[in-house]
């Protein structure tokens, strides 16, 4: 039997343990191969146990083709294949894990250990101030920060004047994956948290720094004005607008024609309606025909008339 020792994955993801086998009558044994999977104690019942038959040519079956579980067997027993899936590993999934195989006739069965390892990137879920009502290490006010990770980070402080000195931090392992440290802190302070692992790292600091929130206030500020000022000259460019256009009236009668229609038929013009327009001021006038022989070959000539207004 082949395992890998240890198989590292990071939060979230699915986490393959491989585990595979070989025996001397593999070629022609027809009976059935039993996979077992264990966890944490050698001597602990499987929590995933399957079976086929090794001369079968059909689908696994017997619990070793389940799909959507949290653990189901990933390849095929008569080939050799006996690795676990675990889906989705969390932190805890970490531990020890058995593969184990079992052969029908055969007394004796094989079994190996390998390590399952969830890593998680440090972090810091909180960094508070908390009081002291024993004082202690004549401390009332101490900045607590809270660190999270696998494997567990380091966890330093800064000031603005560098790192704080060891004797003045605190730290206690609080869980599996979680610390916390302390310092003593005054009134006006401005300290930094920083944790750090093989995986990476994380800071916070305390009090947090208004420089977001201040570039937010300045720059909603400074909108407000553009609006402003943008409906302040939309609104001059308007009325300025309306004062300059001249007033137009209802009975204001459209411009005339400097021309006249010329017709080809005469009786066109004798129903051709004058209009006040046409009217000069002081006068009265006369719809009198004139008209133009206009000669474009000499077998052909066309007569054109047009009205002409006549003052009297």
């Amino acid at each position: 039997m082949t395992v890998s020792p240890v198989v590292f994955v990071p939060r979230g993801r699915d986490a393959v343990l491989g585990c595979s086998f070989s025996h001397p009558a593999q070629d022609h044994y027809s009976g059935t191969i039993a996979v077992k999977w264990i966890a944490r104690e050698a001597a602990a019942p499987p929590f995933l146990v399957c079976s086929v038959k090794n001369d079968s040519a059909g689908g696994l079956g017997g619990g070793c083709s389940a799909s959507g579980l949290k653990h189901s067997l990933q390849g095929d027993p008569r080939r050799g294949q006996l690795s676990l899936l675990v889906r989705t590993a969390h932190l805890a999934d970490n531990g020890s894990y058995f593969c184990r195989v079992e052969l029908q006739g055969w007394r004796k069965s094989v079994q190996k250990e390998m390590q399952l390892y969830v890593t998680v990137e440090p972090q810091i879920p909180s960094l508070s101030v908390v009081e002291s009502s024993s004082g202690l290490d004549g401390a009332p006010r101490w900045l607590q920060c809270e660190a999270t990770g696998h494997p567990l980070p380091t966890v330093s402080w800064l000031s603005s004047s560098g790192t704080l000195s060891a004797d003045r931090v605190r730290t206690s392992v609080s869980g599996l994956y979680r610390l916390v440290s302390s310092v003593p802190y005054l009134e006006g302070e401005v300290l930094t948290c920083r944790v750090e692992s093989r995986l990476g790292g994380a800071e916070r600091t305390y009090p947090a720094s208004n420089s977001l929130m201040m570039a937010l206030a300045v720059g909603g500020v400074i909108l407000m004005l553009l609006v402003s000022l943008s409906a302040g000259l939309v609104f001059y460019m308007r009325k300025r607008a309306r004062h300059a256009s001249p007033p137009v009236h209802e009975d204001a009668s459209p411009a005339r024609a400097d021309t006249s229609p010329i017709y080809g038929n005469a009786d066109v013009v004798e129903h051709h309606g004058l209009q006040r327009s046409d009217r000069p001021a002081g006068g009265d006038v006369e719809l009198q025909l004139v008209y133009s022989t206009v000669s474009l070959t000499r077998a052909t000539s066309h007569v054109l008339y047009s009205p002409v207004n006549v003052q009297q």
